[in-house]
């Protein structure tokens, strides 16, 4: 009994210096109040500007998922390293609506799910790619460049030459440089690498152009580079040699422009294919019918090399061809070499002449390889920081 007693007396203690110190299951600690999730333009938002883009940020946490659709179709865009802010790739659609889920979260606080849409404004005046070169699917050379033209002057050259996107196989060093208002023109540093697909993207869609001008939609094609061929032509040898892929594949003997006047004076520099017809109509330039030097005639298998009516063509002169330069201009060969090389050729293959008085202009036709690399990255209208990558945004 005495020790029954005693067991009893020292249990009752033992729960007294509990119920003192606190032992057992207390009160659990308060929670941590979740993160905030921002949303830039707010959901619900009629008129949004398309060319400031979607912004997503978390405060007191991270972001741990954003999902963003445009007609059920996803929208790209990145964290950056601190995993605190989301923003689109590029600007957004005009007259579109996007929906919205954002999920931030942080250690010991519930996560904070945001879910909401976007209205964004209608441009009144857009602007559209209207013409490209290549054109998509075509095949081309190795020196071809990308030649884009718009619907519509652009006054805000570095918003739009931001949208724009090279992408290849085979890494690639290149620059847009802008011709007029309303063209740009994508050159690389070296020759494009044979045998590679290359698709371009112009993220055109809310990007604002000038004053009340805004990207209707985007736009994008892809063109082939085929195989190597390049040509060398020496107008005091009268010579042309033709390369494919590193070996001779073609000889030929030629006439140049006789150099009496300018305008009959080849042009030497790197010359890049343009186009071809068979045959051509040439009319003497300056000059009226009746008047001395006036021809109007066909050409056979004809391959234009510049604007300033430059050719590769036939010609049945077989008694110059080798031996001296008598042509207006053009180089002319024997037209079954003429026809082998009319068929042989791709836009933007490269035909390099030499032994003239008379320099290839840059802007004359395709003749952009005849500026350096550092001459053509100056008529970009990026930054120097913004051209470090080749020139535009490539991803």
């Amino acid at each position: 009994m005495r020790r029954a007693a005693m067991f009893c007396v020292a249990f009752l203690l033992v729960c007294l210096v509990c119920l003192v110190c606190g032992c057992g299951s207390g009160p659990t600690e308060p929670t941590s109040p979740p993160p905030v999730v921002q949303v830039w333009p707010p959901f619900d938002t009629k008129r949004a500007r398309p060319d400031r883009g979607l912004v997503i940020k978390a405060h007191g946490g991270t972001l741990t998922q954003v999902l963003v659709y445009q007609d059920g179709e996803p929208v790209p865009g990145r964290l950056d390293d601190s995993r605190t802010t989301w923003r689109t790739d590029w600007t957004l659609k005009p007259a579109t609506e996007y929906t919205v889920t954002a999920t931030a979260s942080r250690e010991g606080a519930p996560a904070t799910v945001a879910m909401g849409r976007i209205h964004t404004r209608a441009a009144t005046n857009t602007l559209q790619v209207a013409a490209t070169s290549p054109l998509p699917g075509e095949t081309v050379g190795t020196g071809m460049p990308i030649v884009i033209d718009f619907d519509a002057p652009v006054e805000e050259k570095a918003a739009v030459e931001r949208t724009l996107e090279v992408t290849s196989r085979t890494p690639v060093e290149g620059a847009w440089r802008w011709t007029s208002d309303t063209q740009v023109v994508y050159r690389t540093r070296r020759f494009w690498t044979p045998r590679q697909t290359v698709t371009v993207t112009a993220h055109l869609a809310g990007v604002r152009a000038g004053e009340g001008l805004f990207g209707g939609t985007d736009s994008t094609f892809s063109f082939t580079v085929g195989r190597e061929q390049t040509s060398t032509i020496d107008t005091r040898t009268h010579q042309m040699v033709v390369r494919r892929d590193g070996a001779v594949v073609q000889r030929m003997a030629i006439s140049a422009g006789n150099a009496t006047t300018r305008e009959y004076t080849t042009t030497s520099g790197v010359h890049l294919t343009m186009d071809k017809g068979n045959p051509v109509r040439m009319i003497s330039p300056g000059r009226e019918e009746g008047e001395p030097g006036f021809y109007d005639m066909m050409i056979d298998h004809a391959v234009r090399i510049s604007n300033s009516g430059e050719y590769v063509h036939a010609k049945d002169n077989v008694w110059a061809q080798g031996r001296a330069n008598v042509s207006h201009g053009c180089i002319n060969s024997r037209p079954d070499q003429a026809a082998w090389f009319y068929e042989s050729s791709l836009r933007g293959d490269p035909v390099t002449i030499t032994g003239t008085s008379r320099p290839l202009e840059w802007d004359n036709g395709w003749g952009f390889w005849q500026l350096s690399w550092e001459k053509w990255r100056q008529g970009s209208a990026l930054s120097e920081s913004d051209t470090a990558r080749g020139g535009v945004p490539n991803r």
